[in-house]
């Protein structure tokens, strides 16, 4: 697989050219940290070395059309997004959603029709319920869906069937895939665009060998390649990083030569881990995501995680309920074994205790106003004991895991406390 980003940047950095442009540090911080000099093309207007590394990437996973995002998963959900306002499209979403897919709502002053899905270990993950999809997209006219798959636990949607029921509603299926840009690549191919999405975001800093903020919009529609490009450059920066470009590239690289091996040894680990752990380990979903329910076996999941990082290995995420090993391809068998010495520490040390179930949504919050009106209202920040029956104004979370509970214009409740407080949100922002 040929690197033209890479192979670019290599011959300029060793051409001692004398670098009159910017950045201001020329070349002294990193060599290969420029602009869109000469022959480096532009990434909103690609048509020279971007391109064909974006051509590279669209040709491994099997797209209409492939577009690199240096802002970012973010930035490919404003311009999904985008190019649905440009279609005059309502969202109808899953509510388990990052707060960057909120955000953006307000900022396009979109319209969601939330479903709730069926909630298990929080608000995190939960199933999607195809007939409440099927009614929703019947009764709610020019819409498309919106789903996280898979989501922050690992948990899959069913990609397929809900494919399936978006073209009998002539509903385009977007598809936030930060956490699965490997799943092309495993045994049996189960990205979203091999199952039927219009649209995918893949983050390749999460799963893959990319930098952070690296990440690619994915569309198997004609329709959608298009229009794309233009509706990322709406809100992405005028001075992408050529590291972070250099890093797509690179994983072109990694795709074709040695991903299918290492996921393979991988996966072999992670199964002997899971064998070890079964009685902890949830095993539905992404393997690569290692979801352990330390409350089944009455553990704290914050308590388990402090003494994991004592013992050298940090956590992607920890409630009172679970903690999230983030594993990848590029993971090693010492990587396993140091894994288990350290969790065998923290089963040893760690307390017993009852743990209560992490709360969820039963029903959506009352809503007050539109999510567009509401972010750009005066607000103050108040303490979440005192945030019953006032107006969610913008979104304060945690990231990770960036979901929201209360939506920006949703009055909150007593449920809605209940969920900040368990899952230690103290303040909340609030409409004046």
């Amino acid at each position: 697989m040929n690197t033209p980003v890479i192979d670019f940047l290599r011959k300029y950095a060793d051409s001692g050219i004398l670098r009159c442009h910017m950045p201001g540090h020329k070349g002294i911080i990193n060599k290969y940290d420029i602009t869109e000099i000469k022959g480096a093309d532009s990434l909103f207007e690609a048509d020279g070395i971007i391109l064909e590394s974006e051509r590279n990437m669209s040709r491994l996973y099997g797209t209409k059309a492939s577009f690199y995002s240096t802002g970012g998963s973010t930035l490919c959900i404003q311009a999904m997004l985008t190019a649905m306002k440009i279609d005059g499209r309502n969202i109808t979403a899953i509510r388990n959603v990052h707060r960057a897919f909120v955000n953006t709502v307000a900022l396009l002053d979109l319209n969601v029709d939330w479903i709730l899905p069926e909630y298990s270990n929080g608000i995190l993950s939960g199933g999607i319920n195809h007939d409440i999809v099927e009614n929703h997209l019947k009764n709610n006219g020019k819409t498309c869906l919106y789903v996280t798959s898979p989501d922050y636990t690992g948990k899959f949607a069913d990609i397929k069937a809900l494919s399936e029921i978006c073209r009998k509603y002539d509903a385009p299926l977007l598809v936030d895939n930060a956490h699965g840009a490997h799943l092309a690549f495993m045994p049996e191919n189960m990205h979203p665009i091999a199952l039927g999405a219009d649209i995918c975001c893949d983050s390749m800093h999460k799963m893959l060998v990319g930098l952070t903020g690296s990440a690619v919009l994915h569309t198997s529609s004609e329709r959608y390649a298009s229009c794309l490009r233009q509706c990322m450059s709406m809100f992405g920066s005028t001075s992408p990083s050529y590291l972070i470009l250099a890093s797509l590239d690179l994983c072109n690289k990694y795709i074709a030569e040695d991903i299918r091996r290492d996921i393979a040894e991988n996966m072999g680990y992670i199964s002997d881990f899971k064998a070890k752990y079964k009685e902890f380990v949830l095993s539905e979903g992404d393997c690569f995501h290692i979801t352990v329910n330390t409350a089944k076996c009455g553990y704290s999941g914050n308590e388990i995680a402090d003494i994991l990082r004592e013992n050298g290995v940090e956590c992607e995420y920890s409630d009172e309920n679970i903690i999230i090993l983030l594993m990848s391809p590029k993971n090693t068998r010492p990587d396993y074994t140091k894994l288990c010495t350290a969790f065998e520490k923290a089963l040893d040390y760690a307390e017993k205790r009852d743990i209560h179930d992490m709360p969820f949504l039963t029903h959506l919050p009352e809503k007050a106003m539109n999510v567009g009106k509401a972010v750009f209202m005066p607000c103050e920040e108040i303490p979440v004991e005192q945030a019953e029956g006032r107006i969610c104004a913008s979104l304060k979370v945690p990231c990770p895991p960036a979901i929201p509970v209360a939506v920006s214009g949703e009055i909150i409740n007593a449920e809605c406390v209940e969920i900040y407080r368990r899952y230690g949100i103290k303040k909340v922002m609030v409409l004046k």
